[in-house]
């Protein structure tokens, strides 16, 4: 049976020590019909020249290159914009996937007839090496149960782009926090995601990461409630504490 195409989205800034590591994993999927788009976000270092050596290689990775520095939001939605894939997926530049990952979630996608799917992920250090921390997610999310739970990472969903629209997806122009909340956006359009409760990307923690650091964290969580979604004060608090808690079950 012919492999529905997937179109693997990565914004790029200033990411070359880790991009032979991202075309590394994806060439090494077993899953072979895919096509790797690199959104360059106006990197200052050599990032776009790695990327085009790996073009005259490889006829399945495309760059775009945006006119200026506009973040994570603006490049992925610019990949969405150019994407042909059946399926739409995400990977940042720094983190890894299992060579499994994506032949078995689009396999679990159409078992179960989903247009909204997740995996399970571990942690790993600098060196892009596991550290055994992982984080297990559970079979179905909805929205409600998302707001109190930001278990959804980027690099683990996967779209069915014959059951959403582009628009669904394009994510807010925001600076922090705007991976989470499209899944909030899109959970309020559909009954649940399905999350597939193995362990098929790999979390690279750098010094430099954004998600590095807690205090940002909270303050991205809380401002995300509360200019985004809109919650009253108390129904912020709620899902604030909740997520509090389980973003701590989630690294101990």
């Amino acid at each position: 049976m012919e492999e529905d195409l997937i179109s693997i989205i990565v914004p790029v800034y200033n990411a070359e020590r880790f991009l032979l590591d991202t075309i590394k994993t994806v060439n090494e999927q077993i899953y072979e019909n895919w096509e790797l788009i690199f959104v360059n976000d106006c990197s200052k270092d050599g990032s776009s020249g790695i990327i085009n050596k790996e073009i005259n290689k490889n006829s399945k990775i495309r760059l775009i290159n945006l006119e200026k520095n506009s973040g994570a939001a603006i490049a992925r939605n610019k990949g969405i914009d150019n994407a042909n894939g059946r399926y739409i997926t995400f990977l940042d530049s720094d983190d890894l996937w299992d060579k499994e990952k994506l032949k078995k979630q689009v396999e679990f996608m159409k078992k179960n007839n989903s247009c909204f799917s997740y995996t399970g992920y571990q942690f790993a250090d600098e060196n892009g090496i596991p550290n055994g921390k992982k984080v297990n997610v559970p079979n179905k999310i909805t929205y409600k149960e998302a707001l109190k739970n930001t278990t959804i990472s980027t690099i683990t969903v996967m779209l069915d782009m014959t059951l959403l629209s582009k628009e669904d997806i394009y994510m807010p122009n925001i600076r922090r926090g705007q991976d989470t909340a499209t899944w909030w956006k899109i959970l309020k359009k559909i009954n649940n995601a399905d999350g597939l409760n193995e362990i098929l990307s790999f979390y690279r923690r750098t010094s430099d990461s954004l998600s590095s650091n807690k205090l940002i964290a909270l303050k991205r969580t809380w401002n995300l409630y509360r200019n985004v979604e809109h919650l009253n004060i108390f129904y912020s608090i709620y899902n604030f504490l909740w997520y509090c808690f389980n973003a701590l079950k989630r690294r101990i």
